[in-house]
């Protein structure tokens, strides 16, 4: 902050104070009274609670802004029970209708108490709301917000799709194909009196076969930066693997920050990766139902490095295979390069401007009171004529997009600072949480996001045992004290969602 002196009497005071954060990931251009509501629209299995999940994380984690998701159907099971037959959507059933339009008041009672609060921007109604007479119903109440409704509407016409999507919500067991053949017939209720949205409902987007996109008056900054997410996301399952480089030279010394390369320890650790890359993450494994013999076929994947040496040393030995047929959804066939490097400058690391190369301790003693900031505030310390993780969030947006828009597995080879946002992301863990998330040497993590979270798995290649030192013990002093406790529940709270695997990655298991 600019001293009050002779030469400058009258600073340039920002309320931000020294450590500004970029306006972009608290609020962005955007006035603090403009709030949004999203419909959901379209029959069930058409990934509508996948859809408002993914873009309500999106806005709280990148746009700062307090959303909330008003499930009907979570009200619904709260007031008739959860499992309800087919029969209970029948639409000339009248009794049951009343009750379902019921659940949807609830909602929308509580969806408005919510966004009546100061501070609040962005819910979303979650529901089939299939016909009109529904949607200008919600409309009606929402009218005394006075803010802007969007109708969000997800279709799926082709059946392999359907019958993909309906899959996914259910887990293998005896009653699996009873509850699919019920959620079917579900469907087809709903679809005997569905209302497509259009004109009449204001502003909407259409979204078809995750392909088609149709964007009606949706204007504002609020609404053009949901019309631009979703146009990156897609329903179907995926996966993607979060792994440091191998241990650096930098690593082995303490050191932060640089463009050190790799030690010995570091080495192995790629041609680890390198074998990990090759026999599971770009090896699609099925198995035969009647004689449980599995088959391994090449799968088509991704990987992304940052543009720093140890990344690059790291990803070295991956093997970069072709595969001779690969379909786009166009329909036009390529060649597909397995693991084709793309290194990208949005994955560097945290950089630490002046206390770049130095160890923690040095810091602590060459500059005193930036080391007492960083322990205030670790999430929104910015090192001088550095960087701080508010400033690496307003970078990462883009390689969020484009992991949700990507199909294929995505192997990214990064950094500490890195991962742990987009670990913090995928998870649903607040920013604040970020700082502190365990993102190991020499481990692969995979996460596998759904419509209810995010699934993970964690693969330790290299063992510390196998490590003379691998230079990673954050010293104490680093971390705020106020932050320890914190810091500590959520290591534990990981440890408890991951399954950890150490395996030869000559010869792998099937995961």
């Amino acid at each position: 902050m600019a001293p009050v002196n002779d030469y400058n009497p009258t600073p340039h005071i920002i309320p931000e104070g020294d450590n500004a954060t970029p306006l972009e990931v608290v609020g962005g251009d955007c006035t603090a009274t403009e709030k949004l509501v999203i419909v959901m629209c379209g029959l069930p299995g058409t990934g509508k609670t996948h859809i408002a999940n993914r873009l309500a994380r999106y806005v709280n984690f990148f746009l700062a802004m307090e959303t909330k998701i008003f499930n009907v159907g979570e009200y619904r099971r709260e007031l008739f029970g959860a499992k309800l037959p087919a029969e209970f959507f029948d639409h000339a059933n009248e009794e049951c209708v009343a009750k379902r339009e019921q659940a949807c008041d609830a909602a929308l009672k509580d969806l408005l108490l919510f966004m009546k609060q100061d501070g609040v921007r962005v819910g979303v109604l979650d529901s089939t709301n299939s016909r009109r007479t529904r949607r200008d119903h919600i409309r009606e109440v929402l009218q005394e917000l006075k803010c802007k409704v969007i109708v969000l509407e997800t279709i799926f016409d082709k059946e392999e799709l359907i019958e993909q999507n309906i899959s996914n919500m259910f887990s293998e067991d005896a009653d699996r194909d009873a509850a699919f053949a019920d959620f079917k017939q579900r469907r087809e209720n709903y679809k005997e009196v569905y209302d497509t949205v259009d004109e009449r409902d204001g502003s909407y987007i259409k979204i078809t076969n995750n392909q088609t996109f149709v964007v009606h008056n949706a204007r504002g900054y609020l609404p053009q930066k949901v019309v631009h997410f979703v146009m990156n996301l897609h329903t179907l399952p995926r996966v993607f693997y979060l792994s440091r480089h191998g241990q650096s030279e930098y690593n082995l010394l303490g050191k932060i920050g640089g463009d050190a390369g790799l030690t010995d320890a570091g080495r192995e650790y790629a041609r680890r990766l390198a074998d990990f890359a090759h026999n599971v993450i770009g090896m699609e494994v099925k198995k035969d139902e009647e004689t449980g013999e599995e088959t391994r076929t090449p799968c088509p994947a991704r990987l992304w490095t940052s543009t720093l040496r140890r990344t690059k040393e790291t990803a070295a030995f991956i093997k970069h295979d072709k595969i001779s047929t690969f379909k786009w959804d166009n329909g036009d066939e390529v060649e597909w390069i397995q693991f084709q490097g793309r290194a990208r400058r949005n994955l560097d690391e945290l950089y630490a401007g002046v206390c770049d190369g130095l160890t923690y301790k040095e810091i602590e003693q060459q500059y005193p009171e930036e080391f007492k900031r960083r322990q205030e505030d670790k999430l929104t310390y910015r090192y001088p004529r550095g960087e701080s993780y508010m400033d690496v969030t307003l970078r990462l947006e883009t390689i969020v997009l484009d992991i949700e828009r990507t199909r294929e597995p995505i192997l990214i080879v990064g950094h500490q600072g890195i991962h742990r946002l987009l670990y913090a992301y995928f998870m649903g863990l607040p920013r604040e949480q970020a700082p502190y998330v365990s993102i190991p040497l020499n481990t692969v993590i995979e996460l596998i996001p759904h419509a209810y979270g995010c699934e993970e798995k964690r693969y330790l290649l290299l063992s510390k045992e196998e490590m003379l030192k691998d230079g990673q013990d954050e010293p104490v002093t680093s971390m705020p004290v106020k932050e320890k406790a914190a810091a500590e529940q959520v290591r534990k709270d990981a440890e408890k969602r991951a399954h950890a695997y150490s395996f030869d990655v000559m010869n792998p298991p099937s995961f």
